[in-house]
């Protein structure tokens, strides 16, 4: 594990309140998990980083070792990890992804006012 993906890795998470690890990008999805996650977040209603991991292998090869999680996508909110595909789809159809999402939107957004 390089110390400057590592570095990256952390930066992106503490720097984005809500980060999407997946293949492909949102607009071009390059699996059907990676499809379904953005389906749910976008459902939410709000902005959201994502960084393709299919372009970033050192990013694919040292995140799952990162958060102890091997699959992609992997969703992080306020620099926790969520999770995948099946525990972003339970929590948007149990009704508790959206107040998570919709918080850490609001959090961001206050920030870049002050």
């Amino acid at each position: 594990m390089s110390d400057a993906v590592l570095s990256t890795i952390r930066e992106q998470i503490t720097t984005h309140p809500i980060i999407l690890y997946m293949k492909g990008s949102p607009q071009a999805p390059q699996c059907g998990f990676s499809a379904q996650t953005v389906q749910c977040l976008m459902a939410c209603g709000e902005r959201f980083a994502y960084v393709d991991v299919l372009s970033n292998p050192d990013i694919r090869a040292t995140l799952p070792q990162v958060a102890n999680w091997p699959t992609f996508p992997q969703l992080y909110v306020d620099g926790e990890l969520v999770g995948g595909c099946d525990i972003v789809t339970e929590m948007y159809e149990s009704g508790e992804l959206e107040p998570i999402i919709k918080e850490a939107a609001k959090d961001r957004d206050e920030a870049s006012r002050a």
